[in-house]
């Protein structure tokens, strides 16, 4: 059995690459999004692209580079305000939007990788959610119908993982990570620290290797804070 271990980014998107090809991208915000993978797909120069991610990062760092390379043709997406690029090429009708609640698309992804190709929620119903979908009735309620989402390539960022492709992720990492990994018809992990397999306690796994495909130690993490917010500090009481 080939190793899952690879030394870097472009190793380990060696031969998955095409043009017009699906991608999720994990993440929240800035937070544990794989900036190793995203920098080798932006070297890469892959385009057409659409990518299924919480948002598109920001101008200069996260999807944002791929966004301003040109190299994106859709997003699928629940948050997209931190982007000025993003407003002005969508806006422009040069970049597709299919937009979702935030819990509708962490439920869709979940979804495609428990292998259920829709379901029925609430949210949306009556509003331009819901336009071009089935809406049917249940137990005298409402309730549009989503499909389940899988991509061609999952790519996610975990805190540790070990040489079999168990994952952990730290905190908000854990937000769109572990369902990605399951939902991509191949998934890579980039993670801050290799342990050594048997380093896990089962129960606190959080993506069980099966769903990864090929992984290696990430370098050079930036971990931005997408908007710095403060408050000032108390004036000091004179004795």
């Amino acid at each position: 059995m080939a190793s899952k271990l690879k030394k870097d980014a472009a190793e380990a998107l060696e031969g998955l690459l095409f043009d017009g090809m699906t991608i999720m991208a994990g993440g929240f915000g800035l937070c544990g999004i794989p900036e190793n993978l995203i920098a080798g797909i932006l070297e890469h120069g892959t385009k057409d692209l659409t990518f299924i991610s919480n948002n598109c990062g920001v101008d200069d760092f996260g999807l944002g580079i791929l966004l301003a390379n040109g190299q994106v043709k859709k997003m699928i997406s629940s948050y997209v305000g931190e982007n000025k690029l993003f407003e002005k090429l969508y806006l422009s009708g040069e970049l597709e939007l299919e937009f979702n609640p935030q819990g509708t698309l962490a439920e869709r992804i979940r979804a495609g990788g428990a292998g259920i190709p829709a379901f029925f929620t609430k949210t949306g119903v009556g509003t331009l959610v819901a336009e071009g979908k089935e809406v049917r009735e249940f137990d005298g309620e409402l309730y549009v119908m989503e499909r389940g989402l899988v991509a061609d390539l999952s790519i996610v960022k975990a805190w540790q993982g070990d040489a079999e492709g168990n994952l952990t992720y730290r905190k908000t990492a854990r937000n769109f990570n572990p369902m990605m990994a399951t939902a991509g018809k191949v998934t890579l992990a980039e993670v801050e620290e290799m342990v050594a397999v048997g380093h896990f306690e089962k129960e606190n796994i959080h993506t069980p290797g099966v769903y990864v495909d090929s992984l290696f130690q990430g370098v050079a993490y930036e971990k931005r804070i997408e908007r710095v917010t403060t408050r000032p500090r108390p004036e000091k009481v004179s004795a």
